[in-house]
This record gives C-alpha cells, structure tokens and sequence, in this order.
C-alpha cells in the first residue's frame, strides 16, 4: 500500500507569498535561480518546492520566465505558452546565452538580498 502524504513536510502558506514576491522583484535583465529564491525565503532545501510554486504562477503577470536551474538552464520553460517563451522572454531583455543554451550567470545573476544595503 503507497504511503500517504506527510503534510507535516508542506511548507507554510507564507512560503508560497514570500517566493512570489521576491519573483516579482526579479529587475529587468537579470535572473536567479530556484535555490536562490528557496534560500531567501529561509528554506535552503526547497529549490524543487519553489519551481513548483512558480509552475502554477506562470500566467500571472510575474516575471517567473526570470528564474532558472542552477546552471542557467531554462528548465521551467514548460510552463510558458510556448517552448521558446522563456529565451525569448529574457533575449528581449538583453540577457545573454552560453552555446549550451544556458543563461550566462556571470552577467545577470541576482540574487536575492546581495542588493540590500545596510543602514
């Protein structure tokens, strides 16, 4: 018999309006990654719960074509209306690709709270 779903392990309602906020404040031409976000929002381990938070948000008007893999790769990209949505998306933006096809995250990383100055 398949064992039944801990809900002990679901993460607070809070988490799911904390990721999208810090989407939207993902600035124009930049992008970060799942961990990024998961770590911004205090749950290091919750990459693959952020991508699915973002796989229900896509036709929200957030920028969640701004958020990729670790790699850079486009792996949310299902998602979108089409398969070339989110390259086509973040090339409008100036973002710029490696010949892999991954986002060149030594240019347009973000991350979340490195732009936080201290009073």
């Amino acid at each position: 018999m398949p064992s039944q779903p801990s809900y002990s392990r679901m993460p607070p309602p809070d988490f799911f309006s904390r990721v999208l906020d810090l989407v939207a404040h993902i600035p124009y031409g930049r992008v970060t990654t799942y961990g990024h976000l998961a770590r911004a929002v205090g749950s290091a381990g919750s990459a693959r719960t952020v991508g699915w938070v973002l796989s229900g948000a896509t036709a929200s008007g957030l920028p969640c074509h701004r958020v990729v893999n670790r790699f850079g790769a486009l792996s949310g990209a299902v998602h979108f209306p089409s398969p070339t949505f989110m390259e086509d998306a973040l090339r409008s933006e100036g973002v710029t690709f490696d010949d892999e096809g991954c986002v060149r995250l030594d240019r347009h990383l973000w991350v979340p709270g490195d732009d936080i100055k201290p009073v």
